[in-house]
């Protein structure tokens, strides 16, 4: 096992349990506590003073837990049962008012019926509808004879709605009598979770049980301590379990897509027609040979952002219009495999991508990485991929092996919509090092060069360790300075100095205006291990083709130095041509499509190279587009493979990988 130098590393177990997490610093209320455990993990002598990033001591400390405890007392439901299941859910971290993935509000993830949310098939806005057997947000509201609003961003009132729904599924369950142990709520916390599956179900509560029996500890980003004592003896009552008239799991007999060493069970994601009679409304993924009639050529690595339970539930309906190939869960790296890699998962947002790559889950919020993404999840996540990258000749390398947030949108508009999972706390130099069997401290060195001599292109390599960047989240509504902690990216300026803006990306800012440090503005953003030709060199600031732009960033000497430098094929604009445009697909011309066939467009972005720029390129792209439009093959050519002859390159364009003519560049090595 490599070591992980990260001051912010979550060491998980599963002790036998599910949920069994133990956190060993970071989490804790404690900052010499981190400080003494970064220590054993780099080597580094301890250091007396605190940790930086951490609040030394927990402000206003005692305002959340109080929350959890009047909410506790006034419905009768045991503290610790909603203190687990709102770390279950948020790990006590408000999102303010916009929903999880499946249409969730609050600490405690109070759900809705139907909400908006992105189609992970087409990258556009759409209604989701999602099939529960209970949607707590509508009953908490009622039970508390308050507006449904109040329960979705207001802290305490959503503590007290979970409280309260908890308490009548209880009593509905026990002849109107509240459990009279802890272990009597498992069938109340099962009942919670809204799933329709018993498996599913069971899932959501073993997890909250499992968080119960291990305990947690952690500081929020808000500077909340929050404490919830282990119960180890601890043993759920499921013999409540029949009374909530689940349906069973569908059974596989496939073997899982997996390494044999790794937990993995398999799950399927819905297939199914939704209500309506029209085999064109169908969720949530599409069947296909691939690679027989497909090229798998890439990885995509997401984060839930909602519980591991949640996920899998959300894939399991067909209404939800999403799907990933894997789903990996945070405490004890288990895998629950959904669809298989030779179909196609609605996870991108990008159908061409989708076409082309499979996408892993990881249990989390990109905002609070440094809680969710454990030492087991990276481990457990590298074998898988290892494992899968073995099986379809994808190289381990940062242009195959890419977030969310590498993948751009087929449009413009959908490019600025696009999910910026999984953030920028996934540490790339620790997992990347996992991939090729290096250490940390090998996977930053292995880059390239430290100086430039004659090459002239610049891959990112901060030291995750030492590389805190200030990041503000503004999801909540109002924009909180999250903890100093580490990062995978670096800042690009307009010029080389700090006072200069933050440069600006024309789909996220179209007025112009400056970057800025939101963990969701990826404009500014350069991630760790993309290459870019450099643009420029003054003092300790480099600056790189980026985004049609130069993009400046801090680069000194020494142990702070925040790139490397090798050679790499480039693509710049041919000769005669003032610019060229840049593609977020790549489709071929309407000349091959079929008559029966609509025309998927393969529109420019807004994006473009001026004449005289020069990009890395990873190597070509097939045109092609995979036509699946029902459920039961009813259209004419329905699920085919339409070919083409253009010639397209993928090239490491800014935050996200583009795609260029063959016919509007020329190639060469760069050196």
């Amino acid at each position: 096992m490599i070591e992980m130098p990260d001051r912010f590393l979550i060491s998980s177990s599963s002790g036998g349990g599910r949920g069994g997490l133990r956190r060993t610093f970071a989490v804790l209320g404690t900052a010499a506590t981190a400080v003494a455990v970064t220590a054993a993990l780099s080597g580094a002598a301890a250091q007396a003073s605190p940790a930086r990033g951490m609040p030394s001591r927990a402000s206003a400390a005692g305002v959340r837990m109080g929350q959890y405890s009047a909410a506790a007392k006034e419905y009768g439901v045991p503290a610790s049962v909603l203190l687990a299941i709102g770390y279950s859910e948020s790990r006590w971290e408000p999102h303010g008012s916009m929903p999880s993935a499946d249409g969730g509000y609050g600490l405690m993830n109070l759900t809705v019926k139907t909400f908006s949310t992105i189609s992970g098939r087409t990258g556009k806005p759409v209604q989701q509808t999602l099939v529960k057997t209970h949607y707590t947000l509508d009953e908490a509201a009622h039970l508390l004879h308050v507006p449904a609003a109040a329960l979705k961003s207001g802290n305490a009132e959503n503590i007290r709605g979970a409280a309260a729904v908890l308490a009548s599924y209880a009593r509905a369950l026990d002849g109107g009598m509240l459990p009279a142990t802890l272990g009597g709520w498992y069938g109340a916390v099962a009942e919670f979770s809204g799933d329709t599956q018993q498996q599913t179900a069971e899932l959501f509560a073993d997890d909250v049980f499992g968080t119960l029996r291990s305990g947690a500890s952690l500081v929020t980003s808000d500077g909340q301590g929050m404490r919830l004592a282990a119960s180890p003896g601890l043993r759920p009552d499921r013999g409540l379990i029949s009374k909530l008239d689940l349906k069973p799991t569908p059974k596989s007999a496939v073997p899982v897509d997996c390494p044999a060493e790794l937990n993995c069970t398999f799950t399927p994601a819905a297939y199914a027609e939704d209500p309506g009679n029209n085999p064109g409304n169908y969720g949530d993924y599409d069947i296909a040979t691939r690679p027989r009639d497909l090229k798998i050529n890439s990885i995509v690595i997401h984060d839930t952002e909602e519980s591991y339970a949640d996920t899998i539930a959300t894939f399991e309906n067909p209404a939800s219009f999403v799907s990933a190939n894997y789903v990996i869960q945070s405490s004890t790296g288990d895998i629950t495999e959904m669809v298989r890699p030779q179909d196609v998962a609605w996870a991108v947002g990008n159908w061409y991508y989708n076409t082309h790559s499979i996408s892993i889950e990881h249990e989390g919020f990109a905002a609070q990485g440094s809680v969710w993404f454990t030492q087991t999840m990276y481990e457990a996540s590298a074998e898988l991929v290892k494992y899968l990258a073995h099986r379809f000749h994808i190289p381990l390398n940062r242009e195959d092996i890419v977030g969310h947030d590498g993948v751009v949108g087929p449009t413009t508009a959908d490019t600025a919509t696009q999910h910026w999972d999984p953030g920028p706390f996934w540490n790339w130099q620790y997992y990347m090092g996992l991939l090729q069997g290096k250490s940390a401290r090998a996977e930053l060195s292995s880059a390239g060069t430290a100086t430039p001599g004659r090459q002239h292109v610049a891959v990112i390599d901060p030291n995750w360790a030492s590389n805190e960047p200030p990041v503000t989240d503004c999801q909540t509504g109002t924009c909180v300075k999250l903890p100093k902690q580490p990062s995978s990216f670096v800042y690009l300026h307009t010029q080389p100095s700090f006072s200069s803006p933050l440069i600006s990306d024309p789909a996220l800012h179209p007025s112009g205006t400056p970057g800025t440090h939101e963990d969701a503005d990826w404009g500014d953003k350069a991630p760790y291990g993309e290459e870019y030709v450099v643009a420029g060199q003054q003092g300790h600031w480099t600056g790189i083709w980026y985004g049609g732009g130069v993009g400046w960033f801090f680069n000194p000497p020494g142990s702070g130095q925040t790139a490397r430098y090798t050679s790499s094929l480039v693509i710049t604009p041919k000769p005669g041509v003032s610019s060229i445009p840049v593609y977020g697909s790549a489709f071929p011309k309407a000349s091959a499509y079929p008559k029966v066939v609509p025309v998927r467009p393969n529109v420019p972005l807004v994006y473009t190279i001026p004449a005289g720029q020069q990009y890395v390129v990873t190597g070509a792209v097939p045109d092609d587009y995979y036509y699946a439009v029902t459920f039961d093959s009813s259209m004419p050519d329905d699920h085919t493979v339409i070919r083409g002859k253009t010639l397209y390159y993928q090239i490491v364009y800014n935050h996200r990988l583009c795609y260029v003519k063959a016919a509007d560049v020329v190639v060469s090595y760069l050196h």
